[in-house]
């Protein structure tokens, strides 16, 4: 994929102590694996890499753990220049996730968040969005087995699951999904799951433990606020003034797990999860889309007005997107301890920082 044309990006802000506190607080002797040890993450210097890399520097430098990071990214300057304060942290190292030249030390753990900002990248092209996110993980998983790799995070998506029955509130792992496998607009949930069946193989054939994080939707610092997540579009307009803008008919269910919650439950997986055992993550407690827009509006700018595109069908199904987390909260014990109104007003406060 080619370079997008670009500004040089504005420096943003690293997140609030309280948030990497509580990072630390939930996680606290997990950390103790990475001590003196390397980490290899792809994706890290997007919406998810950010917040693993926050936290990861925090728990470096409060735990002394004298660990090393190393980033996979394609566009190294340009990071430099967004996030200084995380790529002055780490090794970054320049490349393409499906053809990068491997680094040459030993890396004990190997995060891939690369897939989560694919969507947008591709610009439209379902066969560029599956060779990125397929021949990418086989690239990780490739560098994994022969770097020494004990632990692999593969951050897949809620997609795998293909359109949620209307009659089903939470989407459980155990669900086969209904994917529509000839159609140019599955190429983001079917090639999720083949990354996935690749990291079954790699874990069957050399033994490193997979873990498997099926992310749902999100909403803290970091997130784009011009992308495909309503809710970044909905804190945009507050932000701006004037108006909220729905573009649907905002019936449609939606949940929200804030980044520092995500934050804890993706770096939970990867030390405690069992290997090859799928866990959503995300909030089970969802709203509709109209709901979470007049969160929005409350928290930001009460009694900012809300524009409502279309009008909704009496008896239509509801279009929803969202996880059960009961497994992830029993058997390893991950729980959201943000709520969502005080996730929108952190979110925005990072954003007014800036």
């Amino acid at each position: 994929m080619n370079a997008p044309s670009r500004a040089t990006p504005k420096p943003v802000p690293p997140v609030e102590k309280r948030d990497l506190d509580l990072v630390l607080e939930k996680t606290g002797q997990m950390w103790q694996e990475l001590r003196g040890q390397r980490i290899f993450i792809t994706g890290g210097t997007v919406f998810f890499g950010c917040w693993l890399l926050e936290s990861f520097l925090a728990a470096n430098e409060a735990f002394d753990l004298r660990a090393q990071a190393t980033v996979l990214t394609r566009f190294p300057e340009r990071f430099r220049q967004q996030s200084p304060h995380l790529a002055g942290a780490v090794e970054l190292v320049a490349g393409d996730v499906r053809d990068f030249a491997f680094p040459p030390e030993e890396f004990s753990f190997v995060i891939h968040a690369a897939t989560e900002s694919v969507r947008k990248e591709a610009g439209g092209r379902p066969d560029e969005l599956r060779s990125t996110i397929v021949d990418g993980t086989e690239r990780c998983l490739e560098f994994a087995e022969s770097h020494g790799t004990k632990k692999f995070l593969f951050t897949s998506s809620g997609a795998v699951y293909g359109p949620q029955p209307p009659e089903m509130t939470h989407i459980p792992e155990s669900y086969r999904g209904r994917t529509a496998r000839g159609s140019p607009n599955a190429a983001y949930s079917e090639g999720e799951r083949e990354a996935e069946m690749l990291c079954a193989l790699a874990a069957g054939r050399s033994g490193m433990e997979c873990k498997i994080a099926r992310c749902f939707a999100f909403v803290g610092p970091h997130l784009p606020l011009d992308a495909h997540f309503a809710i970044g579009n909905f804190i945009r307009d507050a932000l701006r003034g004037g108006s909220i803008a729905i573009a649907g008919d905002g019936t449609a269910r939606r949940s929200y797990l804030y980044t520092a919650d995500l934050a804890v439950w993706l770096w939970t997986m990867l030390f405690r999860a069992p290997s090859m055992r799928p866990f959503n993550v995300g909030s089970g407690n969802d709203r509709s889309i109209r709901e979470v827009a007049e969160a929005v509006a409350a928290a930001i700018q009460p009694g900012m007005e809300i524009r409502i595109a279309q009008k909704a069908v009496p008896g239509a199904a509801i279009q929803r997107y969202v996880p059960s987390v009961e497994a992830a909260e029993r058997q390893l014990g991950l729980t959201e301890t943000v709520v969502l109104e005080d996730a929108i007003r952190r979110t925005a406060a990072w954003v007014q920082a800036g």
